[in-house]
């Protein structure tokens, strides 16, 4: 009882923060057919004062897992390696925290020198994961990590004398790492690159959409509520065609596509269809 207590005591302080969410997993069936997560929000003293019934519940069957409250300052990588670990503690990640989950498989915590934004800070735990080999579908902003000190009730981590592997602390500096800032900036970096890039093909599918679905100007030469009055027609039109992004260029050449010579030489027509296409701007932005 006392290794259990100061192997928790050992990863709260690790990982810092003012509150955990301790969850208790029964893979065993339920009346619906499904396992259960009993979640909990604690307190650091909380938790340690919990270690018992967690003991309880863990041997009856439950696995024990704990994340950060709310957005917070780490990324846990899980299903690591022993030679990722040390790769990562030589090239400036050293984790603040390595959970030894079972034999030779860890899920490290690295600590950051600020708290994420929940998108970055799953792209931070999905590039760390994709850098060091770790497990890419378990790499979001809150995932689960293992409470050292219970054990792992995975049915195939089960010996051949019944027994399950104990969860341990193999590291526990609590130290941010190294290239914390550099990283961040640059997968930072990389997001708003990212989400600008997708705007700008959003943008473009939507003004190919809006463009192919665009009525024609004869559509509204035909309309008998406009009883032929190509003045009404062209205004009409344009307010239509500009609220639906198309550009002045294409409004103004679906006007002249009429005779309007009736209004005069070259510069005359060239100010009516100006008039028009101004009027429908200022229009389309009162509305």
């Amino acid at each position: 009882m006392n290794r259990t207590f100061e192997a928790v005591k050992r990863q709260l302080g690790a990982m810092g923060g003012a509150k955990f969410e301790v969850g208790l997993f029964k893979s065993d069936k339920t009346s619906e057919g499904r396992p259960v997560m009993i979640l909990r929000t604690y307190k650091p003293q909380d938790v340690l004062q919990s270690v018992a019934r967690f003991k309880f519940e863990n041997c009856r069957g439950a696995n024990v897992f704990i994340r950060p409250a709310g957005e917070h300052n780490l990324s846990m990588v899980d299903d690591l390696t022993g030679d990722s670990i040390r790769r990562m503690t030589k090239s400036g990640f050293a984790p603040a925290l390595v959970v030894e989950t079972s034999p030779g498989n860890f899920q490290a915590w690295l600590k950051h020198p600020r708290i994420l934004p929940k998108e970055l800070s799953t792209a931070v735990a999905r590039s760390l994961a994709n850098e060091f080999g770790g497990d890419t579908g378990a790499a979001d902003w809150r995932h689960f990590g293992r409470l050292a000190g219970f054990t792992n009730r995975k049915p195939r981590h089960q010996g051949e004398d019944g027994l399950f592997p104990f969860v341990m602390v193999r590291e526990a500096s609590g130290t941010v790492y190294d290239v914390a800032n550099r990283f961040i900036s640059e997968v930072e970096s990389t997001l708003i690159d990212e989400k600008d890039r997708r705007a700008k093909v959003r943008h473009t599918v939507g003004s190919r959409r809006s463009q192919r679905a665009l009525k024609g100007i004869e559509t509204f030469r035909a309309n008998p509520a406009y009883a032929g009055d190509g003045t009404r027609i062209d205004l009409a039109y344009a307010i239509y065609a500009l609220s639906r992004g198309a550009s002045v260029e294409q409004v103004e050449e679906a006007i002249r596509r009429r005779d309007l010579s009736h209004k005069g030489g070259a510069k005359r027509q060239a100010d009516y269809v100006a008039r028009t296409i101004r009027k429908a701007v200022d229009l389309v932005n009162q509305s």
